[in-house]
């Protein structure tokens, strides 16, 4: 390669002669300097720039721990939210077991402490187990309120057997409809009064002074209210279950047909109405219209009465 230098101060023009050895010589020195120049760059950007990005690199790195404790803080507080959310469920549980046990109490004729379970012995040696983790605590809750949401069905379901069994028992004829003793004149086969013949008696004579109150023997419904040749002034009151009573002979009657009667309500009033010798009730009880002793249900009114 030949280079020719011309200037107004050089009398004739110079001529340089490059060549490939020239060039390589040059790329050689270039290299070496731009890696001396490097190098000392770098020696001081490790001596003398440490002390200015120390503070830097000591703020980033605190920002961070920052925000890693907030995020903590925050997965804290929502385990925290859930857990108090799962208390709160078990603690209405509780609160609605407690009202079904004080419930079931009363329906048994217990007391509400009689329905709490006997605490039993316990003991042994301590062996200290490590402390749970919020996943194994929130796992443990949710067992547990799901243990409780069955305790809380099944005391439900035995609550519903009770109340069913109790209205059962108010729609049979278990009250006395008199106070007074029915042993006038018995269920069964008799010497009728007027005729003087043997003759089917279907009820019991209970023998009271007029106006004495009585009373239905069980909740129902009054299906009949006439004035009867035989029956006198009677009532008819349907209980459910093809059970029905009838109260003869009243003097007085203070329901109507269709009217909802409660156990024990006064109904009507002792007469000597219809074909009767003296003032009295005539108590019957039906199964699918036909007559039953009365009786079996009378001794248990009689029983109950004695409470």
């Amino acid at each position: 390669m030949h280079i020719i230098l011309v200037s107004d101060r050089l009398a004739t023009a110079k001529t340089i002669v490059i060549n490939g050895r020239h060039i390589l010589l040059s790329l050689l020195a270039l290299s070496a300097l731009v890696f001396v120049l490097s190098t000392f760059f770098s020696y001081l950007t490790v001596r003398h720039a440490a002390d200015i990005r120390l503070p830097i690199l000591q703020d980033l790195l605190r920002s961070m721990q920052a925000e890693d404790s907030q995020r903590s803080e925050v997965l804290v507080r929502e385990n925290l939210n859930v857990m108090a959310i799962k208390l709160g469920q078990m603690q209405a549980q509780l609160s609605r077991l407690d009202t079904l046990s004080e419930r079931l109490a009363s329906s048994l004729g217990m007391k509400p402490q009689d329905m709490k379970p006997v605490t039993d012995g316990r003991g042994g040696p301590l062996v200290r187990e490590q402390a749970m983790t919020t996943p194994e605590l929130e796992q443990l809750l949710e067992a547990l309120s799901v243990k409780l949401e069955k305790r809380s069905d099944a005391m439900a379901l035995i609550e519903s057997q009770v109340l069913e069994g109790r209205i059962r028992r108010s729609m049979l004829p278990t009250t006395l409809p008199v106070a007074a003793n029915w042993n006038a004149s018995t269920y069964g086969w008799r010497i009728d009064p007027f005729t003087g013949h043997r003759a089917m008696h279907e009820g019991v004579d209970f023998s009271a002074a007029p106006g004495t109150p009585i009373f239905a023997a069980a909740a129902g419904i009054v299906i009949n209210v006439e004035r009867h040749p035989q029956y006198g002034n009677l009532i008819e009151i349907d209980h459910g279950n093809d059970i029905s009573t009838r109260y003869a002979h009243a003097s007085d009657i203070y329901v109507q047909n269709g009217a909802l009667v409660k156990r024990g309500q006064k109904i009507a009033a002792v007469g000597s109405t219809g074909r009767s010798t003296g003032p009295h009730l005539h108590f019957e009880v039906r199964v699918g219209g036909i007559a039953q002793n009365p009786n079996r249900f009378l001794q248990e009114a009689a029983r109950h009465a004695q409470k």
